[in-house]
């Protein structure tokens, strides 16, 4: 077993494994140099670029797992909303869903078969475990609702409140969707899956259960047991009572406070800052030996950052904290 699947399941001994999230992406020039030539969504719906982006952060820093190089709105788009990307603004959707008409419209999705052939051609290529993804239900809806990224949540917290019921039935259409994603990936071989609820901060307690927490303990009961799933959302993680099930924990968190409160059988993932990654060298380093220290012995902890690493983050400064952490 892989070092990344034993801190997952609480047998790690040595050093933790180590990945990043966003490693396959911007900040890298063989990245950027394949951007040249092709759009955003060319490279999620072809599986040939599918693997080679998943691969580069590994050829250049041997990570102990790779991500698949996919998006969380692939799946709307399956569901027959028109998605472009935009260099300045990130994901667009040209017709933002405003009325329970609209959900009545959206298709029953169709697999994604240039995802299942490109983690099958990833696998193909490396024995480093693969890690599936997708986004929570919430966070989907909101970017289906407010047709791109929001500092607010305006129009989607709107239509919460005011149409409870209809918002509901967004989220039981999107889970659904999301659970057969998900289960074609398990199904192609991706070795543990990463859920994401970015937008989890803008639900106050209940609403987060209600509306989040309660549709992500739904996805892990449907999705088999024996695959590792780790949550990952800004602010305090949601804690889903399923068996191998962990927290990715973003930076605004100790990590041996979150330990300490949950436990040490759930596995936890993160946290170190990624905008420490601009600063000097040894600044990385620093930082990278003191949340190494506080964890230290810690069985069931993959060592990642916080939050995605950052475009035009040097270079040097990953190498420096791989070196540290393979090191340790």
């Amino acid at each position: 077993m892989s070092r990344f699947l034993k801190a997952l399941s609480g047998k790690n001994e040595g050093r933790p494994p180590l990945w990043l999230m966003r490693q396959a992406g911007r900040y890298l020039p063989e990245y950027q140099a394949i951007r040249q030539k092709h759009d955003f969504l060319e490279l999620c719906h072809t599986p040939e670029l599918i693997q080679e982006v998943t691969l580069q952060p590994l050829k250049r820093f041997g990570f102990d797992a790779a991500i698949l190089f996919s998006d969380i709105l692939v799946i709307p788009e399956a569901m027959g909303m028109k998605l472009h990307f935009d260099e300045g603004q990130g994901p667009i959707f040209d017709a933002p869903l405003s009325r329970l008409k609209d959900i009545e419209n959206l298709k029953e999705p169709e697999p994604l078969e240039f995802v299942e052939k490109g983690i099958k051609l990833i696998n193909e290529a490396t024995d480093r475990p693969l890690i599936g993804f997708a986004g929570a239900p919430f966070t989907v809806a909101s970017y289906m609702i407010e047709g791109k990224s929001s500092k607010t949540l305006r129009k989607t917290k709107r239509w919460l409140f005011e149409e409870p019921e209809s918002f509901h039935k967004l989220l039981e259409k999107v889970k659904q969707a999301t659970l057969a994603h998900l289960k074609l990936q398990i199904e192609a071989g991706v070795k543990a899956i990463q859920l994401f609820e970015s937008w989890a901060p803008f639900l106050a307690p209940d609403e987060l259960k209600a509306f989040s927490t309660d549709y992500l303990e739904a996805i892990r009961k449907e999705l088999p047991e024996a695959i590792p799933v780790m949550f990952f959302s800004k602010g305090i993680p949601p804690k889903i009572s399923q068996k191998n099930t962990g927290l990715s924990v973003d930076f605004t968190q100790r990590l041996i406070d979150v330990r300490e409160k949950v436990g040490k059988e759930i596995p936890l993932q993160g946290n170190l800052d990624p905008d420490l990654l601009y600063g000097p060298k040894e600044g990385v380093e620093r930082a990278t030996k003191k949340l190494l220290s506080d964890m230290q012995g810690d069985k069931a902890w993959v060592f990642n950052l916080g939050h995605g690493i950052l475009p035009k983050t040097p270079l040097e400064n990953v190498y420096a904290l791989r070196d540290t952490v393979y090191n340790s």
